[in-house]
């Protein structure tokens, strides 16, 4: 019986878990149709994921945390635009994420932007409203950065 138990409350921790990962999207397009279905601005993480010290950093202080999850899962659409070293990427992506990188005028990472994103005429507009990097001090510090940007686009 304790061995059930045991086992129950093994897998049930493990769905919990999963249930609180973030999706992250790699596909713009994909984004921006979520972005204007949910009427949330995107959220251009920029990152080096395999050798960015710094990125990596980020990650674990701050999107890892439940802080982070909550807020985003309320605010944005996650759009990860990654420049691997080791991890093979499709060239479409390859080649999204290059264009993405020359818009933003993109120099170092980790960089977020967030933008309002919209289609006109078969045109993407991306709407710049404000960028961060690395905030030291954890996901309160750096949730009151991305919440000033977020609350100056709507003044």
């Amino acid at each position: 019986m304790k061995k059930i138990a045991l086992t129950l409350f093994l897998v049930l921790g493990s769905l919990t878990i999963q249930a609180q990962e973030l999706s992250w999207q790699t596909d713009m397009n994909k984004a921006m149709e979520i972005s204007k279905k949910s009427k949330k601005p995107l959220f251009l993480f920029f990152t080096g994921s395999d050798w960015c010290g710094w990125c990596i950093r980020l990650q674990k202080e701050v999107f890892k945390t439940p802080e982070f999850q909550k807020w985003a899962k309320a605010n944005v659409v996650l759009v990860e635009l990654d420049y691997p070293r080791q991890t093979p990427q499709s060239p479409a992506i390859q080649k999204q994420n290059q264009e993405l990188q020359q818009t933003f005028m993109v120099q170092g990472y980790p960089t977020v932007w967030f933008v309002n994103a919209s289609k006109k005429d078969g045109k993407i507009n991306l709407e710049k409203l404000g960028s961060t990097g690395y905030v030291a001090g954890g996901p309160d510090a750096w949730l009151k950065v991305a919440n000033e940007i977020l609350t100056n686009k709507k003044s």
